[in-house]
Parts: structure tokens; sequence; C-alpha cells
């Protein structure tokens, strides 16, 4: 009797063992004895979220009206009137606060299988979701008249509370599935068909990263019998390709990636086929396109479907159009708030050689125009003559003011580029710009180094705060300023401003 009323919960939580036992137990579990899956995780994670926002929406009431720790005043905060509230009174309140948040967490895709074992990604959603719940509750609370009245002070707490609660119950949840036996019963199982540069790239991202869902069984050649270079050593070779459908079925395979696009379109149908038999996904590493790759997309003209590079987040009017109010408020508040320091560090820099305190130099902005960037001046004068010598400032650069190793290494010496944010030349964040001739060389030499100019270039970057200036990698820095473009969001700005201010790798 006691198995027929266990509840749903206790079931998942049963699937969740079973699932690592038969992991645990064997090496392949076939997918079809697979009981623990991402369906499984997803509905424990749904429904330890709705429990928690619930608890967080409930705690907030709590302490708005029961704890006695917030007095009732007739303020603009509160409800307004001095009324006894009651629990039943905001039951219905919280019930629609409930389901906005959690349509929110759904809007924003927190329950796809590539964000189970990514905590970061977790939160990131979570606190995303938060803020849009807090603004339109309390756009509700002022567009509707819900009586009793909604409080704002109880949305504030309710907002803290279910924060706090989701992501407290989701870095346990998060601990719990890093087991290896759970996780790896989470992961799907792949084989590479062929081998190029960009499936050694994928393949050494999923290896280094444990929170990939990915878990990599091997490879085969293409079936034409070849490899285009020469399989790494920790990835193992399964045998010829004509193996490859026992091999999917022995191997419990949940994805096919093809990696050699010289393939014959019959074999590749072929392929596809195969797959669909077997209920497996296909994918395809598309070689050709080397730059923006995260871009692709497929349309129609006229019924035929192309494949090829969507635009680019920053391409879209209204986002540039975010971006740049964004800017000039931020640009703004950071003139005001560095007058200061402008004011002490010219001071020490006119005192130190009595040259001028700002440095102006032409930079290659969005693209290609050129424009002057202002600089508190580091270095001594005449400085600039020499700079065709090097990309970057070396390390304990003789040119260096005693001055200007600290303002650079604290970024002090960036802060006039707020005048260029005001004026339109740059922004907050964005690829760092160049000078023109290092620029024309460095095209020449990296390639896709031009599609940096897709943006205007910024204060600071995606690849900065990753440590990559001064003298580091250069196809690295690109590669990183690529993904900023292909990524961007205002979230991901204001996560690289905060990381601007304590990250201080490679700054000199």
């Amino acid at each position: 009797m006691p198995h027929q009323t266990q509840s749903a919960a206790h079931r998942a939580v049963s699937a969740l063992a079973d699932g690592a036992r038969l992991v645990a137990g064997s090496q392949v579990v076939p997918r079809s004895e697979r009981r623990f899956s991402a369906d499984t995780a997803n509905l424990i994670a749904m429904g330890g979220d709705l429990a928690m926002v619930i608890a967080g929406l409930m705690l907030g009431f709590w302490l708005r009206f029961e704890s006695g720790l917030i007095p009732r005043t007739n303020t603009w905060w509160t409800t307004g009137d001095n009324s006894v509230i009651t629990f039943r009174d905001y039951s219905g309140l919280m019930a629609i606060g409930a389901f906005i948040l959690f349509a929110s967490f759904l809007n924003q895709h927190l329950y796809r299988l590539q964000n189970l074992l990514r905590f970061r990604r977790v939160v990131r959603i979570v606190v995303q979701s938060s803020i849009v719940w807090l603004m339109a509750y309390l756009g509700l609370s002022l567009a509707l008249k819900f009586s009793p009245p909604i409080s704002r002070i109880y949305v504030i707490l309710s907002f803290l509370c279910t924060l706090t609660t989701v992501l407290t119950w989701r870095y346990f949840f998060h601990r719990l599935l890093r087991f290896a036996p759970i996780s790896a019963a989470l992961r799907q199982r792949l084989i590479f068909v062929g081998w190029n540069p960009e499936a050694a790239r994928l393949a050494e991202v999923i290896h280094a990263d444990i929170a990939q869902p990915y878990e990599i069984v091997g490879c085969v050649p293409s079936p034409n019998g070849r490899y285009l270079m020469a399989p790494t050593r920790n990835l193992k070779t399964l045998g010829d390709y004509q193996q490859l459908p026992d091999l999917l079925r022995t191997q419990a395979v949940d994805m096919v990636v093809l990696a050699d696009l010289d393939t014959r379109t019959g074999e590749i149908v072929g392929l596809t086929n195969l797959c669909e038999r077997l209920m497996i996904q296909f994918k395809v590493i598309p070689s050709y396109f080397q730059i923006m790759v995260s871009g692709l997309a497929l349309e129609t003209i006229s019924g035929v479907p192309i494949l090829g590079v969507e635009e680019l987040p920053l391409d879209r009017m209204h986002n540039r159009l975010l971006k740049r109010i964004v800017d000039i408020v931020g640009a703004l508040v950071g003139l005001i708030g560095s007058a200061p320091l402008m004011l002490w560090f010219g001071f020490r820099i006119k005192s130190e050689d009595g040259g001028p305190i700002f440095f102006k130099q032409e930079r290659v902005g969005r693209l290609g125009r050129t424009f002057p960037m202002y600089k508190l001046r580091s270095m001594k004068m005449g400085a600039e003559k020499s700079d065709h010598l090097n990309q970057s400032t070396l390390r304990e650069d003789p040119r260096l003011l005693k001055v200007g190793t600290f303002i650079r290494r604290w970024n002090i010496d960036e802060v006039p580029q707020f005048w260029n944010v005001l004026k339109g030349d740059m922004s907050l964040v964005g690829p760092r710009p160049e000078r023109l001739f290092h620029s024309e060389k460095l095209a020449d030499e990296i390639p896709h180094y031009n599609a940096r100019y897709a943006s205007k270039p910024g204060i600071t970057g995606w690849a900065q705060v990753n440590g990559l200036r001064g003298e580091g990698d250069l196809t690295e820095r690109v590669r990183y300023d690529l993904f900023y473009l292909e990524n961007w969001s205002l979230w991901l700005d204001f996560q690289i401003l905060t990381m601007t201010l304590i990250s201080r790798k490679n700054a000199y």
C-alpha cells in the first residue's frame, strides 16, 4: 500500500536514484533502459522551483504582515490603509505572482537540457526572470485595482525571498546532479563521423567543461573512409563507417555529428535516414562558416531552404537603441564620478614631466571609421613615435611614467573615454579600438579580424576581462571579441562592466 500512495515527487527521486545505479553498474546503458533522463531531472527542477517560489512568496507575506518587523503606515510603499491583511486575502495575489515568475522561467528556457548542469547559467536565468517578475508585478499593482491592493514593500520582500529560496534550492540540486553517476546519466552520448579542426575544437570544449551535457563516445571515418585530419589521442576511434549502425545501438548513442562536408549528398541522406530510423539526433558542423557560426540560421526563399549567417544582435535597431541609452547614462555617471580622479591624476602627471594631461590618438571604430580616442597620458612625451614597433604596451615598458604604471594597472587611463562614449564614437562595452596601421597589418595576419568592427569599440570588453590584453594571443582575443558580438545582451554588458572593476589580469 505505501508504494501505491507514493507521491509524484517521490517517484521522480526514485527514478533519479535508479538511473544513477544503472549508470554506475554498467559502462553503457541502452537508451531504452535509461529511466533517469533529462525529463526526470527537469520534472524535479520544475517541482522544486515552483515549491521555492511559493515558499518565497509566503515568506515575503510573513515578513511584511505578520512578523511585526515592518510597521503598517500610510506611506507610498504600503497598501494605503491600516486594515488587517490575512493570508487568505493575499492567496490569490500570490498565485498570480507564482504564475508570472514560473512563466518567466519557462520563457527564459530555464529547463533546457543544456542548462541542467550549468549552475552559472541557471543563476543568470533565475536572476533575469526575477527582475522581469518584479517589474511586471509592480506594474500590475499600478495598472490594476486589486482588492486588497498589493503592498509595494511586499513585492520587494517577495522578490528577495523567492530569489534566495530558488537559488539556494538550485545550488543543492546542482550539487546532486554533479554526482558522477547522475551527471553521466544526464549527458547525451555522441559520435563524430569524420574529423576536422572544428570537430577537434568542439571535442576540446566538451572535455574541458564538466558542465557540458555531452559525452563523446568516439569517432568513425566519413563514408569515403577518410579523416580530414588525424583524430586527437584522447579520442577513441571506433572502427569503419560500415560498423556505424551497430555502434549506434551498442554504444547507446544519442547524437551523430557529421564533421566532413565533402561527403557525397547521397551518403549524407543515407546517414540522416539511419539516424531517423534509430531516433538519434543528426547534427552537422558547418565548416564552410568559420565566423559568426552561432548566428547560423535556416531560412527559405520561395520555399527553397538556404543556410546562412543571420543578423547579429547589434544589427537590430532596438538593441542598438537600448545599448545607446545605457551608454549615455553610463557615460554621464562615469564623467561626473571620475572627475575627482582625473583632477588628482592630472595633477600627478603634470607634476612628473610637465606635459599635457590628456593623450589623443586616432583609432578605428565601427565599420572602419576613425575617431580621436582620449586617454589620461600614462607615458613620457613622444612615446607614441615608437608605437609602430609593438601592437600593445609591453610589460614594464620603459616609456611609462611612474604614475602611469598605476593608472594603467587600474584602468584609470581609460576614464576620459567616457567622453568618446557620450559623443557616440565608442560604447561602454565592445572590442577594444586599434590604431589604423596596426589594424591594417593585423587584418592581413589574423582571420576575421575586421569582423570586430561590426559594432562600436568599447572602453572594456569580453576579451579584456578574461585577461586577453597586452602581449597576449591576438587570435584568441579576436575569438573572444567575436563571441561577444554573436552573444550580445544587456546582461552580458553588465557582467563585463562588473568584471572590469575586479579583473586585473595582464593589466599593465
